[in-house]
């Protein structure tokens, strides 16, 4: 590819600036401070390798809650802040009420790449970006009767 665009440059006579131009762009990317450079053996010869968390749990933890107050949706949204799994009944709550607590937790779980499924009336499971919900098992959960709450 440069080398077509090296010969149309050539023709239209714009070649001497756009040569300068590239080679001063090649030095720039090519030049490595000692300061960014790290070697990875060591003189020992071992390779040195770095650890990084990627947030991964071998045992799902889900905490159900029944809030009986708005106050409660803190504690909801620091539960799905640490990546665990919720399911939130707001059946005994006011229809005003229960409507502000999942105004805040949806948007609580869009800032964090979460998701909201409503498993009954009243009933949502809310889950971090690393769980995925699926519809069967949000079926399955509704018609065998798992959360039944008094309501």
């Amino acid at each position: 590819m440069a080398k077509i665009l090296n010969k149309m440059m050539g023709l239209l006579k714009l070649d001497d600036e756009y040569d300068e131009f590239e080679e001063d762009v090649d030095m720039e990317e090519n030049e490595i401070s000692d300061e960014e450079y790290e070697p990875l053996v060591q003189s020992s010869g071992k390779k040195q390798g770095k650890v990084v968390s990627i947030h991964t749990a071998s045992t799902a933890k889900v905490v159900i809650i029944k809030p009986a107050t708005y106050d409660e949706v803190i504690d909801i949204c620091d539960n799905l802040k640490n990546r665990k799994i919720i399911v939130v009944n707001s059946t005994g709550l006011e229809q005003k009420t229960a409507q502000r607590l999942l105004d805040f937790i949806s948007g609580a779980t869009y800032a964090l790449a979460g998701s909201l499924e409503e498993v009954e009336k009243g009933i949502y499971i809310v889950s971090p970006s690393n769980v995925e919900v699926d519809s069967t098992l949000k079926n399955e959960l509704s018609s065998k009767g798992l959360f039944a709450w008094s309501k």
